[in-house]
């Protein structure tokens, strides 16, 4: 098989985040399989953590925006789940589980506050957990926690096709843990996580994907945030990392191993926001 050449990469592209301080964060019930509240949690090591991932961003050149913490809601560090902003319309979550369903209004406030349209949600979908944006199409996983409405509800509200493809593993019960968006025309994505006619729509939307190993997908390698050159990714994900390496990205490895036994990494606690 001939290798593939790397991209000749422009430079990264400034990104605008929204992220949440994990000051309650702990794991004490159970609503995807990563979670096992029988097992402890380090609070401390969980914000060490989080700081050094904010921290990567701004290293980075990007900014970052915080939304204050609630105390009954210790999953709130996902801040990825809080909306969907595309276009400078923010389209807001309505939660599965009721553990975070007070979550929601708080995040489409605090979108509104920073200059965002909010659009309140009517349909079941938990924000970019679930919907990742590409130049080709918006990409909307289902299956677990996001409904096919909610991905024609988010076309509506802001204007751009959406692509809804169906998650088959419980283990990848949101799209960002099965598929990152690197660039606008390159995803990764873990074909065992999507349904037959999903992966022959991922197939056919980019051919030229990377394809994730199962040793990446066991260490949630695929929650990464791209800013079009440098990649935030799990450090166990070493098949991804040398095929980013490959096309000429830079994998910027951070650790985020305390946040993963809620079900989440990089991605999970990242929001972007996009004017």
């Amino acid at each position: 098989m001939t290798a593939l050449a790397p991209l000749t990469l422009e430079s990264p592209t400034v990104r605008h985040y929204l992220m949440c301080p994990p000051t309650h964060y702990t794991v004490k019930y159970q609503i995807n399989p990563w979670m096992h509240p029988e097992q402890p949690t380090d609070a401390d090591l969980a914000m060490e953590q989080w700081e050094n991932l904010r921290r990567t961003y701004l290293e980075l050149g990007h900014t970052v925006d915080l939304i204050e913490p609630l105390p009954d809601y210790p999953d709130m560090v996902y801040a990825a789940n809080g909306a969907t902003v595309v276009d400078g319309v923010a389209y807001g979550a309505r939660f599965t589980y009721p553990q975070r369903q007070g979550e929601a209004p708080a995040y489409l406030a605090r979108l509104a506050e920073l200059g965002f349209t909010p659009v309140e949600a009517t349909e079941i979908n938990e924000g970019e957990g679930d919907m990742l944006v590409t130049s080709r199409a918006i990409l909307a996983g289902t299956g677990f926690r996001s409904t096919v409405a909610a991905h024609q509800e988010l076309q509506e509200a802001v204007g751009r096709a959406v692509v809804s493809l169906r998650l088959v593993d419980p283990s990848y019960y949101h799209l960002d843990t099965a598929l990152a968006v690197i660039d606008d025309d390159l995803v990764a994505y873990y074909p065992p996580a999507f349904s037959p006619g999903s992966r022959a729509a991922l197939e056919h939307l980019f051919p030229d994907a990377i394809i994730a190993t199962d040793a990446d997908a066991k260490v949630l390698g695929l929650n990464a945030v791209s800013d079009g050159t440098h990649v935030v990714v799990a450090p166990g994900a070493h098949d991804l990392a040398d095929a980013l390496r490959a096309r000429g990205y830079e994998p910027v490895p951070v650790d985020t191993s305390e946040l993963l036994k809620g079900g989440g990494g990089a991605k999970c606690c990242t929001l972007e926001l996009r004017r």
